[in-house]
């Protein structure tokens, strides 16, 4: 009788147990919360410290925070990046995320007492050295190359695809319109996202891909593959990060700062690197994973803040729709 019936009271009183306590959410791209992306393994670590439940809210986290302003049912977000906080922040949802800056490690100076980066990156041409002997050094060099092929995403539906629009609007500026008229000749398509992109590369759709200078060390270490590589364009590279925040109309707003806290933290750091695939934001160079740090970086990092960034969106999405409709 005691071993049928003190299981079911343990279990019983785990369910209490879990019943009573509090409950963080965290409103997060599909991406980060599906079992591919980061957001279990850092689920599990923010568990065993908090004392509570995390739950996320996957979605299209700005169209959220806008539709759903005050309504929106939940304590933090991750996932934003920095072409997009300006919109973010002028929802006037957010409260600072009382963290000390010091601690991170970024090629850009960052004082934002709003939004905290997580991780970033650089946006680059990844090709396949099977396939491409010799990479453009540069867009001229990319646009020349009429034996190139190439895949890309769409700047009004994808974060990769706005930073390259505005990468090459930052180098082109007026001029735009001549680059994606000769790079749409040789584009075998632009997909909605990255995911769709880059699973038609490694299929073999095409020899370039848009995607980030940390892209082949995912091949490195999950496959063992080291035919992927990063062209390193010499005019330099759109930096991006991502960022999450603080809700000012959290239920739990001392979990949801402990969990920003959680973010600057070394096991945090040392997740994101491998689950996310992308610079931790709060770890040296020498501590990235290996496969990270030996890969070549960008001399120049090209960042537009996001006063600029959202100011030059509209006219670099104009030379962008010219271009591709010649």
């Amino acid at each position: 009788m005691r071993v049928l019936i003190f299981p079911a009271m343990a279990a019983i009183g785990l369910s209490a147990a879990q019943a009573d306590m509090p409950v963080l959410t965290v409103l997060a791209p599909d991406y980060f919360g599906s079992s591919w992306g980061p957001g279990p393994a850092i689920k599990d670590g923010f568990e065993a410290r908090c004392g509570c439940t995390l739950d996320y809210r996957t979605g299209d986290v700005l169209p959220r925070l806008t539709l759903e302003g005050a309504r929106l049912q939940a304590d933090a977000v991750i996932g934003l990046n920095t072409d997009m906080t300006l919109r973010a922040r002028e929802t006037g949802l957010f409260a600072p995320h009382g963290q000390d800056l010091g601690a991170l490690e970024l090629p850009i100076d960052w004082q934002d007492e709003v939004f905290l980066p997580f991780n970033w990156g650089y946006t680059a041409w990844v090709y396949d050295t099977t396939r491409l002997d010799e990479a453009p050094r540069n867009f001229e060099e990319l646009r020349a190359r009429d034996d190139i092929t190439l895949i890309w995403q769409d700047p009004r539906s994808s974060g990769s695809g706005l930073a390259l629009m505005l990468w090459v609007d930052q180098i082109y500026g007026e001029a735009a319109e001549e680059l994606w008229a000769d790079l749409s000749a040789r584009t075998v398509t632009v997909t909605a996202g990255w995911s769709e992109s880059y699973g038609l590369f490694t299929d073999g759709e095409a020899d370039m891909v848009l995607s980030y200078t940390t892209s082949p060390a995912y091949h490195i270490v999950a496959e063992e593959d080291e035919t992927k590589a990063a062209a390193i364009f010499d005019e330099g590279h759109y930096f991006m990060a991502e960022v999450a925040g603080v809700l000012a109309g959290a239920a739990e707003p001392g979990l949801a700062q402990e969990f920003m806290a959680y973010i600057l933290s070394q096991e945090f750091q040392e997740m994101i690197a491998y689950a996310n695939w992308s610079y931790p934001s709060a770890l040296p160079r020498e501590d990235w994973p290996e496969a990270m740090r030996d890969l070549p970086l960008p001399e120049t990092a090209l960042f537009l803040d996001e006063k600029e960034a959202e100011a030059r969106r509209g006219a670099a999405l104009e030379h962008w729709r010219a271009g591709m409709t010649r």
